[in-house]
C-alpha cells in the first residue's frame, strides 16, 4: 500500500499541494476560520490587557477593572469557541463533499504542459567579490632639501674678518643641509618601503579575488548547465513517456495513471492514498485506495463554554451520524477514484477497473497490520461513463455496479467479497 509515486507523479503532486492550499485560502470556510482566530487572538489579547490594568489599578478601581478582565475573558473563550466550531464545520463539509470536490476538475493531465519551456536561473551574486581591491594611494613626500650657501660679505664686513665667518657658515650650513637631506632619503625610503609591500600586498589580496571570482563564476556556470541538463533530461523523459503512451507501453501508462492519482488531492481531514498497477492483455487497472481509520475523523459535534468552570467543553457526535458519515465518505471515495481515472484516460486505455478501498490497520487479534476491504468494486469504462455524478448517491451506485461492500465501514467489518465483483448487483 502507498507505493513510492513515479518522478514526474511526485512533482505533480507536490504542485497539486500548494494549489489545494492556494485553493483552500480562497474558500469562504477558511475565510471564516481565519477571522475567528484574529477575533479569538483579539479577545484573548483585550483580556491580557484588562488584567495587567487591574494590577495597576488603584483599591477604587481594581474592583471596576476585575469586572472588564472577566468580562473579556468570556468574551476571549466564547470568540475561542466560534473559532473551533468552525473548524469543526468546515471539515464536515470537506468530508461529506469529497466527491463533488473533484467533479468540476478535468482529471486529463496533458503531459506536454509537465515540460519546462525554459529554465530560470537566479542571479549571479558575487557579493564583496564583485568589489576590486582598492589601488594603493602614492606616497607624498616632503619636499627634497635645497642647499642655500650664506651670502658672501661685502665691503669693510669682509676686511674686517667676514670671509672667515662666511667660511665657517658655509661650512655649518653644508652639515646641516647633509644632515637634512640624509633624514629627507631616510624618510623618503621608508614611505617608498611601504608603499612597495603595500602594493605586493594590495596585488596579493586582488589576485585572491580575482581567483574566487572566477571560482564562483565557474560554479554558477555549471550549477547553470546542470539546471539545463536537468530540464532537458526531464523533458526527454516525458517525450519518451508520452510516445511509450501512445504505443500502449505498460509501463508507460501505469505512470501515467500514478500522475492523475497523484492530482487527486484530498482535504487534510481526509487523506488517502493510491497504489496501482495496470495490465495490458486484460486492459484492466488494478486500483487500492486508502482510506484513514475511523478513529482519525472528527468526532465531536460541536464546542461550548461553561462560564461557571471557565472551560471548554465539547459534545460528541451520535454513533449513527459518525458511522454514517464515514461509509457515505468510504462510497465517495470508491465512485470518486473511478471517476478520476476514466476522465483522465481519454485515449480509452483502459477498459475496465478493479477497485479496493480499504484501511490500513493493527488486527486485534494477531497485533499486526492488516487491510480491512471496506468497498470492492469492478466497472467497466463504457457503463461508468453512462453515469451523472452529479446526481448520484454513491452507495446506490456502487450497489449498482455489484459492489462488496462493508456492512459497517466504521466498525471495520470486512467487505464480503466470497461471492465475487464481476457480477452486477441483483
Amino acid at each position: 500500500m502507498g507505493r513510492r509515486r513515479g518522478f514526474f507523479a511526485e512533482l505533480n503532486y507536490q504542485a497539486q499541494q500548494a494549489e489545494k492550499h492556494r485553493r483552500q485560502q480562497e474558500a469562504a470556510a477558511h475565510r471564516a476560520h481565519l477571522a475567528a482566530q484574529r477575533e479569538a487572538e483579539r479577545a484573548r489579547k483585550a483580556h491580557e490587557r484588562a488584567q495587567a490594568a487591574a494590577a495597576r489599578a488603584s483599591a477604587a478601581e481594581t474592583k471596576a477593572a476585575e469586572r472588564e478582565a472577566a468580562r473579556l475573558q468570556v468574551e476571549s473563550r466564547l470568540a475561542e469557541v466560534e473559532s473551533m466550531n468552525t473548524d469543526l464545520a468546515s471539515d464536515r463539509a470537506d468530508i461529506d463533499s469529497l466527491l463533488a470536490w473533484t467533479l468540476d476538475i478535468d482529471d486529463y493531465v496533458d503531459l506536454e504542459s509537465l515540460k519546462i519551456a525554459g529554465v530560470e536561473h537566479p542571479p549571479f551574486e558575487p557579493g564583496g567579490l564583485a568589489v576590486p581591491t582598492p589601488e594603493v594611494a602614492e606616497p607624498k613626500y616632503t619636499p627634497e632639501p635645497v642647499y642655500q650657501e650664506p651670502t658672501a660679505p661685502r665691503g669693510l664686513s669682509a676686511a674686517l674678518g667676514g670671509k672667515k665667518r662666511h667660511q665657517r657658515a658655509i661650512e655649518e650650513a653644508r652639515a646641516s643641509f647633509e644632515k637634512a637631506h640624509d633624514g629627507w632619503e631616510l624618510a623618503r625610503d621608508a614611505l617608498q618601503n611601504r608603499y612597495v609591500k603595500a602594493v605586493a600586498q594590495r596585488e596579493k589580496i586582488e589576485a585572491k579575488r580575482v581567483a574566487e571570482l572566477s571560482a564562483a563564476e565557474e560554479k554558477y556556470k555549471q550549477e547553470c548547465e546542470k539546471r539545463e541538463a536537468e530540464a532537458s533530461a526531464h523533458n526527454a523523459e516525458l517525450t519518451k513517456l508520452i510516445n511509450d503512451l501512445a504505443f500502449d507501453v505498460e509501463s508507460a501508462i501505469e505512470e501515467y495513471v500514478g500522475i492523475v492519482l497523484s492530482n487527486s488531492v484530498y482535504p487534510e481531514v481526509f487523506p488517502v492514498e493510491h497504489d496501482h498497477a495496470f495490465n495490458l492483455e486484460s486492459r484492466e487497472l488494478t486500483l487500492t485506495v486508502s482510506v484513514p481509520e475511523p478513529s482519525t475523523v472528527p468526532s465531536v459535534k460541536g464546542y461550548r463554554y461553561v462560564k461557571a468552570k471557565d472551560e471548554i467543553t465539547s459534545t460528541a457526535l451520535p454513533v449513527r451520524e459518525k458511522k454514517e458519515r464515514y461509509a457515505n465518505a468510504v462510497w465517495q471515495v470508491a465512485v470518486r477514484s473511478l471517476h478520476e481515472v476514466f476522465e483522465a484516460d481519454r485515449a480509452g486505455k483502459i477498459h475496465s477497473i478493479a477497485l479496493t478501498v480499504g484501511v490500513n490497520t493493527i488486527d486485534p487479534a494477531t497485533g499486526r497490520p492488516t487491510t480491512v476491504p471496506l468497498a470492492v468494486v469492478a466497472a467497466d469504462r463504457e457503463t461508468f461513463n453512462g453515469f451523472d455524478l452529479e446526481k448520484v448517491v454513491p452507495q446506490a451506485t456502487l450497489q449498482h455496479l455489484g459492489a462488496a461492500m462493508s456492512k459497517s465501514p466504521f466498525d471495520l467489518v470486512s467487505a464480503d467479497t466470497s461471492r465475487g465483483i464481476r457480477v452486477r448487483g441483483q
